[in-house]
Formats: structure tokens, sequence, C-alpha cells
């Protein structure tokens, strides 16, 4: 298996937008927990053959063509949350001996998401990198105070810039950093001044989400009853648009929908994967095979989708008593395979190339959706290349539209 999520559910504030698998104030399970997460990669490990090791640490990241398939892609290891980074480095050191077993750190893309607010001062993220932790992700959000406190973040816009150099005095080279828009009160021209802001950071990727509103959360209420408001989808469109621009005259190359990395000088919907892309999510939009482990955690091994428990102490029972945690098996077919490697691989700037749909699904493109891709290409959302298929600009910006003409 090259590819391995790891869950850590705790927090030590849920954010008001968040409706992600997370819990507050249980940092007393923290240490059972662990525990359980490495009796779990134990257990998922077991069924595996034994990873390949190299001989040396791979060879430097290079810009990787519009064709790459699976097999094209780093070993990877994600950590999410949540807040992975209120583990301990003893902790982490426990999970990434047990992880090592599945994935081999010496050749994989490490990757630890983080809140700017746990990880001020350089000692933790010294320690992180020394541990072989090789890329972290900056949850940021926001550089405007009062609407990080809005969404219920634990950092200021300062102490993110500080956390962002820590980072890089610690050693690491490859820091993303996330960032949402259509956020509460917020203006285009205020948004304008945030990518200004950011770009002049010089991190290696950037991730941008436009606000969703899920249902259950404190911000859904607060919106739909009133008491907060928030851009309307044509505004949000204008941000959305801004940042495209903002980030290609910085020499940012979008590969993804909500993904910009350093690397090569790609046009809008062309080119090919920068040199800093995020492996491990390129595995998902490549609807590679990967392994998952955690709380609510999320793992896809065709024909199988598996998902864990949701609740903390169920999930550290669960393993105490030497069984997996596993809470649903959803068996897919071979079309679920291909409409999935379609709608994922779409979201790429490169889109679905023949090579990867022949490698993971093992029959041509056009032999597979011959009759929607020719509606698609007519009706002008999506163009084909001397590669495979992708989205125009126009079917970017009605990409559901296009995705579920294949399900």
């Amino acid at each position: 298996m090259k590819h391995l999520y790891i869950h850590i559910p705790f927090c030590h504030r849920r954010c008001s937008y968040c409706d992600f698998n997370t819990y507050a104030n249980m940092d007393d399970r923290i240490e059972a927990y662990v525990d359980a997460l490495c009796s779990e990669l134990a257990l998922r490990g077991a069924g595996l053959p034994a990873p390949a090791r190299a001989a040396g640490p791979p060879a430097p990241l290079a810009d990787l063509a519009p064709t790459i398939t699976r097999a094209g892609l780093r070993p990877t290891i994600f950590f999410g949350g949540g807040t992975p980074t209120m583990l301990s480095l003893a902790q982490f050191e426990r999970v990434l001996r047990a992880a090592d077993a599945i994935v081999p750190l010496a050749q994989a893309e490490v990757t630890v998401e983080a809140n700017p607010g746990t990880v001020l001062g350089g000692d933790y993220l010294r320690g992180l990198r020394a541990l072989g932790v090789n890329r972290i992700s900056m949850g940021v959000q926001s550089l405007d105070d009062p609407t990080l406190r809005v969404l219920g973040r634990i950092h200021t816009a300062a102490e993110a810039r500080q956390s962002f150099e820590d980072a890089r005095r610690a050693g690491f080279e490859r820091i993303n950093l996330d960032f949402i828009f259509g956020l509460p009160g917020q203006s285009l021209g205020q948004w304008r001044r945030t990518l200004d802001e950011i770009v002049t950071w010089g991190a290696d990727h950037f991730s941008l989400y436009s606000l969703i509103l899920e249902e259950g959360t404190p911000l859904h209420a607060q919106v739909t009853g009133g008491r907060i408001s928030v851009p309307d989808d044509d505004a949000s469109g204008e941000m959305y648009e801004l940042a495209m621009e903002r980030f290609a005259a910085a020499g940012y190359a979008q590969y993804e929908i909500s993904n910009w990395a350093r690397g090569s000088a790609a046009a809008p919907i062309a080119g090919g994967i920068p040199a800093q892309a995020c492996h491990h999510n390129l595995a998902y939009w490549l609807n590679a095979d990967y392994l998952a482990a955690g709380a609510g955690a999320h793992g896809h091994s065709f024909p199988r989708r598996y998902y864990d428990m949701l609740k903390i102490d169920d999930y550290i029972q669960t393993l105490r008593a030497g069984q997996l945690p596993t809470a649903e098996v959803n068996e897919l077919t071979e079309r679920d395979l291909r409409v999935e490697t379609m709608f994922m691989g779409l979201r790429l700037n490169t889109g679905v190339s023949e090579a990867h749909f022949r490698d993971r699904c093992g029959l041509a493109l056009w032999e597979a959706f011959g009759p929607t891709l020719d509606d698609l290409i007519g009706r002008g959302l999506l163009e084909r290349t001397s590669y495979g298929v992708r989205l125009t600009e126009r079917g970017r910006m009605l990409g559901n539209q296009v995705f579920a003409s294949f399900v």
C-alpha cells in the first residue's frame, strides 16, 4: 500500500463551520487513542505484503506530466483532523513507527495538518521534522482577526505568520496554507488584500475553499437565523476568479480546482502537475487505493470502501478487544470505479488521461464513456487533448453539472 491517512480527532475548540469528526475537551483520551491507533495500524497492515524499501531517499520531486498515473506518485502518509499537532512528539513517534510498517517513512511524503495556534515556537516543529515529517499544512483560513474569532479559530493573523516562519526555520521546505473565502462579512477588497499579503510569504502550496454552510454547525445556525451574513454565490465566484488571477501572477500553478503550487508555470487549464503539488491529495484525485486509520477515517481499496466508527471511546474499546473498528464496508462495482475515476480526475487542471484511465479501470476512456464525453465536448464543457480530456473554462464553472453526467 502506497498511501495512508491517519485521523486525529482532537481539537482545543471546535470551529463554528466544522462538521468533521472532531471533539473538543477530550485531551484525557489522547494517550489511550494513540495506543488504539497503533493497534489499528498493526491490524490493517497485517494482511499486506511487506512494503518495498528503497536503498536511499527518493529522488527530488520533479514536475509531473499531464499523463501521470498512480504509479508516478510518491508513497504518502497524511495526518488530518481535528488538530494532529495536539499530539506530543513522543506520541507522534509511536504512531509514525507503526505507520512505517505500511508506508516506509524514508521514501514518503509525510504531511501533518497543523493549527497555527498549536505550533508557535520552533521546538515542536523541529521535533516533527526530526521524526521524518517533511510537509506541514497550516489551517490559517483568514487574516482578519474578528473573522477568525467568528470561525472559532484559536490563533490570530500575526500568530499564523509567525507559525509559518517558525516552520521554515525548523527546516520545512514544503508548507501548505489553507484559506477560506466567502466568509462572514468578507468583501472582495478584503479578500484582495489577503491574497496580496499571502503571496509575499513564499509558501510552496495553497489550498483555497469556498465556505460551505454545513447543517448542524453553529455558523449555519447563525447565518440562517439572520445574525450573520455571508457573500452570495456571485461574490464568492468573483473571489475565486481573483485568486486564480493573483496566484498566476505570483508564479503559482493551479493544478486542481482548489489547489495551487510552485512548479511549472502552467496556463490556467494546461501544463503538467507542479513539483510542489501534494502527492497524497493527488492519490485521491487519481482514485488510488489507500488505507485509513482513526475514528471516522475512510479508506478505499477497490472493490471496497470502509469507514471506522466515529466515537472515540467506542474506537478505543473495540481495539482494546483486539478487533478492527470498522463501522461499515461498501462494495464497489466496476462502474463505480470508472465513474469515480472520471469525476475525481476532472478536478485536476490536466484532466483525465487515457493512460491513467486504462491503468485504473482496465479499458479505454471512450470505450467506457464515449457518448457522454462526446456530448460534453459538444456543449463546450470538456475538451479533448493529446492525452485525454479536461474541463474547459466554462466547464470549471459548471463542474458539478459535468460530474453528474457520469453518475
